[in-house]
């Protein structure tokens, strides 16, 4: 599918969401629009393995036949359902009983079938408790089919899905349904919703070039980052995952079979299960990720609170984009936590050191972390600056980044990349400044591929450049208190070109010469036509 076909694809979706979203905001409506997306995909997906499977027996129909030929074959074979689902969970690790098949629930759509709300309903709760081997309870539990802002009253609602659902599959059934043409329209619509809403959405999308700088970090050999990328990562771990839009561009960087699992960690519920969603879209198995609900900075996942050093999890990549100098409460116990007690606690005001902390306890030795952050953890100071000071000197801090400003759709502040490593060979530490490198735009400035590749490129070979890139030696860091304000070690001013003076009195005399002859050519002309000389 080509990228024209994609924005077009994405332009469709997000006109049917403006068009009938009515009296919902974007945030309500986004919700509805993504779950029906990824009952598409999981749907086709299904009905083109099941095909594949039954072959010969796959029912053919006629062209005015608009029921889905797997309800046609469940119908004329029930003794053997049972089977087929079974080798069907072998092969698609899922399986959709026909009545809630998309293609199922788009014909009741163009019918305006009363029952359609029902059938839905049954339809998600199926794919929660029964689909899957591990079970998603709650993954669709943001969508209210009985809200008021459907409607008044079942009719009225079943009428609403009824429009929704059919502008949906009308809009699509143009456009291919492969994983990735489907996986690309999600991200295009959360995107799009990220930026029609602003500051609530932005919050869990981390925009694709931000993500593709972070991800193109952490797939590189961690210890000889110039030797290429990693051959496989066994895990790779974002503790505030969001929509998992970062995890998936780690992911599309190792290939489908890179990856040994991916982890997650999203706070917001909503966002939990766009992301549960997000993995699932994309064509990874429920085998191959875990995304957990639960709060990072008390740190409440069972998992990461294993107190034996042998059996904690740890992980060979560590991507995140935390919330901004978030508020939060560090108490005397969390003083004692095995994140924070060698380091001491972020400040109440901003949680961006104790983010960052919980990600590096988890970090292999061997492995990677790279963080977005605010500017103000290279220079504040207080508890910051002794957080700060310490990952200095035990040499855990590899690279700085420092990126434009108005990147993101929930803040225009300009914020900066930590690369974080347990055993790094260099003895110092990379400073890049590319807060310079981008395309403005109306809302949004955007980095451009070129722009990426230079971050990456730079940060891969460790290469100086003027007014961009430098390796400081910690001596100097030192000097500095420890302050890693990037302007202290990379100057952006332009070198003022040298006066010669003797040159300047050389053009001026010469410029002089020209006026005085032009002056006097002119006058012979003025002298001709009996006029006044000029002086």
């Amino acid at each position: 599918m080509t990228e024209q076909d994609q924005k077009q694809l994405g332009n469709t979706l997000w006109g049917i969401a403006d068009q009938l979203r009515g009296a919902m905001n974007a945030d309500d409506f986004r919700d509805y629009m993504l779950s029906f997306l990824f009952l598409r995909y999981l749907s086709d997906n299904y009905e083109t393995a099941a095909h594949k499977e039954l072959g010969p027996d796959y029912p053919k129909l006629e062209k005015d036949d608009r029921r889905a030929p797997l309800a046609v074959w469940y119908a004329q074979n029930t003794q053997d359902t049972a089977e087929f689902e079974k080798q069907m969970r072998r092969k698609t690790h899922y399986v959709i009983q026909p009545a809630y098949l998309w293609s199922s629930i788009a014909e009741m759509s163009r019918t305006q079938d009363g029952e359609l709300l029902h059938t839905l309903q049954k339809g998600f709760d199926y794919i929660e408790n029964e689909s899957f081997a591990s079970t998603f309870g709650g993954l669709f539990s943001e969508i209210n089919l009985n809200s008021e802002k459907l409607g008044k009253g079942y009719t009225a609602q079943n009428a609403k899905l009824c429009t929704v659902i059919k502008a949906i599959a009308d809009g699509l059934e143009k456009f291919s349904t492969d994983k990735d043409t489907l996986g690309d329209a999600y991200e295009y619509l959360i995107g799009q919703f990220a930026a029609g809403s602003g500051k609530k959405a932005g919050e869990f999308y981390t925009p694709q070039q931000i993500s593709s700088i972070l991800s193109g970090i952490v797939t590189l050999d961690s210890q000889e980052p110039a030797t290429g990328t990693k051959k496989q990562l066994e895990s790779v771990f974002d503790f505030a995952c969001g929509s998992g839009s970062l995890l998936l561009n780690v992911r599309h960087r190792m290939g489908a079979h890179g990856i040994g699992k991916i982890y997650g960690q999203e706070k917001n519920i909503t966002t939990y299960n766009l992301a549960r969603m997000n993995m699932l879209l994309h064509g990874v198995k429920d085998s191959e990720f875990e995304i957990y609900h639960g709060d990072t900075l008390t740190n409440d996942w069972d998992m990461l609170r294993e107190m034996n050093p042998a059996k904690m999890p740890k992980f060979d990549a560590v991507v995140a984009n935390p919330p901004f100098s978030y508020r939060w409460e560090p108490t005397d116990a969390l003083g004692e936590d095995m994140r924070f007690k060698n380091y001491g606690l972020a400040p109440k005001s901003a949680a961006d050191f104790a983010f960052l902390l919980h990600g590096f306890q988890y970090l292999k030795p061997e492995g990677v972390m790279a963080i977005i952050l605010p500017h103000g953890v290279l220079f504040r100071g207080g508890a910051e600056e002794r957080i700060r000071t310490k990952l200095l000197k035990d040499g855990n801090i590899d690279t700085v980044i420092g990126l434009p400003a108005n990147l993101f759709f929930s803040t225009g502040i300009p914020v900066c990349i930590l690369v974080l490593k347990k055993c790094k060979k260099p003895d110092d530490v990379l400073f890049i400044n590319a807060a310079e490198h981008f395309e403005k735009g109306k809302r949004q400035n955007r980095l451009l591929p070129e722009h990426i590749d230079k971050i990456i490129d730079t940060y891969q070979y460790r290469k100086e450049k003027e007014r961009y890139a430098r390796r400081v030696a910690m001596e100097e860091i030192e000097t500095n208190g420890y302050n890693l304000n990037i302007s202290r070690y990379i100057s952006t001013a332009e070198a003022e070109e040298e006066i010669v003076l003797a040159s300047v009195h050389a053009e001026l005399v010469k410029l002089e010469q020209a006026r005085k002859t032009a002056l006097d050519k002119h006058n012979e002309f003025l002298k001709e036509l009996g006029l006044p000389l000029l002086p």
